[in-house]
């Protein structure tokens, strides 16, 4: 039987917001491409969080600038219903040609030829560029500490859905990052014993003197630095646009029943161990929390910004008990405790990109997504150019600038094969200009 081969000059793997942004600015230069989704469009929004998950963002800023969202008002909060229905509704405003069904597995240089060979689920493909959006979001992490006894319920937040799905009992959710505090707070709502393991972090005010923080880090230039506070790199960000968008306080969640542990550092069969840095894992993120109320009254100052000002937002409420006396050995089974959540984040998988574009620990190489593997790209990770780079927006921003460079090769490529250029010489030999085209082609890439 024959291998169908399709040839198209950019290949786009994945259809979630870096996939959608792509083509469309792709489509906008006339550049022929092909987006491949292996399941729908933002499949991951669909299925890939839990049931009351909404954005983090409200929906003025966390969306695309040509298509605002439809029945969310703009300082609401889109559901993840809503926001995998927006991506949709965007790609059918230009028609975005996106296969979906379609599972990439392996991605291979086209020895000796331009481009690449892509295998696919629906035959190969060959292109000259492979633009990769596949995101951050790949592989659930769960650390090796995790323990290895049956007695316990485990999963991650990717496989939480609510909490109905956890069998009776208390919970232990680790990870205090945006996912870590919703559903730590949805499980106590619910009824159940909720211990949360907080480790370092970052918790910005979700609003302040009647503005979002989100409109707060843009006006002082946050989402546009380009290069990461070091010792920031393992800190998570606590906020939440869950019952209408709030603060997370951590002491407002003790307070509320959640009992709060540091860091995990360990199990012995059903006893987990703590480190004791609860109390300055909270104190660092209140400094946190206070120098963007400093930054910003400061910016509202310096430019006569008529907004009223919120001393009460300064409040820090008292220290809980379990922050004053932490816990730092827990028997789960005495506790009740039959579950644990591992809100511990993602890696990336590249397996199936199988070219030269990564660095000595498996992470990609590259500037501000342009890989050094000439004609890969790499979309929607985070930092990929600025703090910004992994939310909504700052995906369709770095997708044009990839764009661009894509249409800057083709220029180049489209010099070289143009018939009438001086390319080759009159008996059909390369020429020392066709030459130099060559290696300029290499270079650029």
């Amino acid at each position: 039987m024959a291998v169908k081969t399709t040839s198209i000059d950019t290949l786009v793997v994945g259809a979630g917001q870096a996939g959608v942004a792509m083509s469309e600015h792709l489509s906008n230069i006339g550049v022929p491409h092909i987006v491949l989704e292996r399941a729908r469009i933002a499949e991951r929004w669909r299925t890939g969080r839990w049931d009351s998950l909404v954005a983090n963002g409200p929906a003025w800023h966390d969306r695309f600038p040509n298509l605002e969202f439809a029945e969310v008002d703009p300082d609401g909060f889109a559901s993840k219903e809503q926001v995998a229905d927006y991506f949709v509704a965007y790609a059918k405003k230009f028609d975005a040609p996106i296969r979906t069904g379609v599972e990439v597995k392996r991605v291979v240089r086209n020895a000796g030829h331009q481009g690449f060979i892509v295998e696919t689920s629906d035959g190969t493909f060959e292109a000259n560029r492979v633009v990769v959006a596949t995101g951050p979001f790949q592989r659930p992490l769960i650390p090796a500490v995790a323990p290895k006894s049956d007695r316990f319920t485990q999963i991650h937040s990717a496989d939480y859905r609510n909490p109905q799905q956890l069998p009776e009992g208390g919970v232990l959710v680790i990870g205090a990052g945006s996912s870590g505090v919703q559903i730590a707070d949805e499980l106590q709502r619910a009824g159940k014993q909720v211990y949360l393991s907080v480790g370092p972090h970052d918790r910005p005010p979700r609003g302040y003197r009647g503005r979002d923080f989100c409109w707060w880090l843009g006006v002082l230039g946050e989402w546009d630095a380009e290069v990461m506070r070091p010792g920031k790199e393992h800190v998570t960000i606590a906020v939440s646009g869950a019952r209408g968008g709030h603060t997370v306080d951590f002491r407002r969640l003790a307070h509320q029943g959640v009992t709060l542990v540091g860091l995990t550092k360990s199990f012995d069969d059903s006893v987990v161990t703590f480190d004791s840095d609860l109390a300055d894992n909270i104190a660092r993120g209140d400094e946190n929390y206070l120098s963007l109320l400093d930054a910003a009254d400061a910016y509202a100052a310096r430019n006569g910004l008529d907004l009223p000002e919120e001393p009460e937002a300064r409040v820090i409420p008292a220290d809980p008990d379990c922050v004053i006396h932490p816990i730092l050995e827990l028997d789960l089974v005495k506790a009740g405790v039959t579950s644990i959540v591992w809100a511990t984040g993602y890696a990336v998988d590249f397996n199936w990109l199988q070219v030269d574009a990564f660095d000595d620990k498996g992470k990609p190489k590259h500037q501000r997504g342009v890989s050094k593997e000439p004609g890969i790209y790499f979309l929607g990770l985070p930092w990929l150019s600025r703090r910004g780079s992994a939310f909504i927006w700052g995906v369709w921003h770095d997708a044009k600038h990839i764009a661009d460079h894509i249409a800057t090769q083709r220029k180049y490529l489209a010099y070289y094969d143009a018939p009438d250029s001086r390319a080759k010489a009159p008996n059909g030999a390369a020429t020392a200009d066709s030459r130099v085209q060559k290696v300029s082609e290499l270079d650029l890439s």
